[in-house]
């Protein structure tokens, strides 16, 4: 990437329809810094460069003392919603849906003092970002969070981590090419970022606002914060507490390295779509099916609506080596048994929580007895659909599993590989090193 400063009287009305929206809206925001300095990408990703992003805009915002919004800098991408209209990177979808993916990324950086321009680095920040929405066809909402594990600009800050959340002045747009919201990145310390996997994204970035030293209503993020908004104001984790067992958690699912296999003998009717798949290497899921997962991944159960899994489809999967559904092995890496509590939290509520392999097609959702649409049922508590494996467990199961897996609230203190079985359920679970996935299960 390069800076620039874009200049000239005449250069908005050179711009291309979707670019010039944006443009406008944070035209009417700054109108006194019509010229910004701009990063932008040396080759365009339409010409086979590697960043999503045309163009990431840097405005010097004055903040709001009467909120307790510092001054900072304010950037601005361009290049998630379809800036052209004509197919280069985006299909065009119609004037009333969204343009491009139907967003554009913000982050608010709080102004060192003496500094007179804005720091880089949230720009190549902002493009990491952008490369998983293009990569994963995954689109960000709003309270969704993403695991960083590394301070953001790359110092020995504890800011790691990062929520989303709408951005507090731009508004959304209407372009000739759809509709463009802004969704600000905010950072955070790895205890809020795990705070909001147990609970919801939501209830963070409130709590978050009501701390004058995360940013202020604005959510202006400081990598110099040197403590969490709990240390800050322990009573906060009690919200968090009370928030978690009464709604439980709205987060649907996480990727992970992980694998199944079925243990037992086979089915006596091979033609059982219900049948558990098993191969080493195991057929790649169709589109449709693949949509589903990444769909029960990125939007989950919605807190108010009722809790339906995506349907499946009808037809059976080709070439089924089955095994007998009501029993089943399943193997995880240590790090993502983290979110135990977050089970707990959706479980227990009626929701379903899914891992799903970065590896490869696999998924594994975790079913409770109120979720409607699953193929798992309590005559056939494992149940898959190619290498898509559901486990339907009741709420007394939970309980005990959670209580079993306590000490995974610890990963670093446990000695691996790690077994834990439940003879009565036909259910087995082995925690390995990550680096046991670098091959096929054998």
């Amino acid at each position: 990437m390069e800076e620039l400063r874009p200049s000239g009287p005449g250069i908005a009305a050179l711009l291309p329809p979707g670019l010039y929206a944006i443009y406008q809206e944070c035209r009417r925001l700054y109108s006194d810094q019509p010229n910004p300095l701009q990063v932008t990408a040396i080759v365009k990703y339409w010409l086979g460069g590697p960043d999503p992003l045309d163009y990431i805009s840097m405005y010097r915002n004055p903040g709001n003392p009467t909120q307790d919004v510092p001054e900072h800098w304010h950037y601005v991408s361009f290049g998630l919603s379809d800036l052209y209209g004509d197919n280069r990177v985006h299909e065009f979808t119609g004037l009333e849906g969204p343009s491009g993916f139907g967003f554009e990324l913000t982050f608010r950086l709080r102004r060192e003092t003496g500094e007179t321009a804005p720091p880089t680095w949230p720009a190549e920040l902002m493009q990491g970002l952008a490369r998983y929405v293009f990569q994963s066809e995954n689109t960000l909402c709003s309270g969704d969070h993403v695991s960083w594990h590394s301070p953001l600009d790359n110092s020995e800050s504890r800011i790691q981590h990062m929520l989303l959340t709408e951005d507090p002045q731009l508004q959304p747009v209407h372009t000739p090419f759809g509709t463009v919201a802004f969704l600000q990145i905010v950072g955070v310390c790895t205890e809020e970022l795990q705070a909001a996997q147990r609970w919801n994204g939501q209830g963070i970035l409130e709590l978050l606002r009501t701390v004058p030293v995360a940013g202020g209503s604005w959510l202006i993020t400081d990598m110099r914060r040197g403590e969490t908004i709990f240390e800050s104001d322990p009573h906060l984790q009690e919200r968090v507490d009370k928030g978690i067992e009464t709604d439980g958690s709205n987060l649907s699912g996480v990727s992970a390295k992980c694998a199944w296999v079925d243990l037992s003998h086979p089915p006596e009717d091979e033609e059982d779509s219900r049948s558990i798949y098993l191969e080493l290497h195991p057929r790649r899921l169709s589109d449709k099916d693949t949509e589903q997962i990444r769909e029960v991944l990125r939007r989950g159960l919605e807190m108010n609506t009722k809790p339906i899994l995506p349907p499946i489809s009808s037809q059976k999967p080709q070439q089924q080596n089955g095994m007998n559904h009501d029993r089943a092995s399943l193997v995880q890496s240590v790090g993502h048994f983290q979110s135990k509590q977050t089970e707990r939290g959706r479980l227990l509520h009626g929701r379903h929580f899914t891992y799903k392999s970065i590896t490869g097609d696999t998924a594994i959702t975790f079913v409770s007895t109120g979720v409607e649409g699953a193929f798992a049922t309590e005559e056939h508590p494992y149940a898959a659909h190619g290498p898509w494996l559901q486990i339907l467990l009741n709420e007394e199961f939970v309980e005990k599993m959670l209580e079993d897996l306590e000490d995974l609230t610890s990963p670093e203190e446990v000695k691996l590989p790690k077994e834990y079985s439940w003879p009565e359920k036909k259910l087995k679970i082995t925690i390995l090193p990550e680096s046991a996935f670098d091959s096929p299960l054998q």
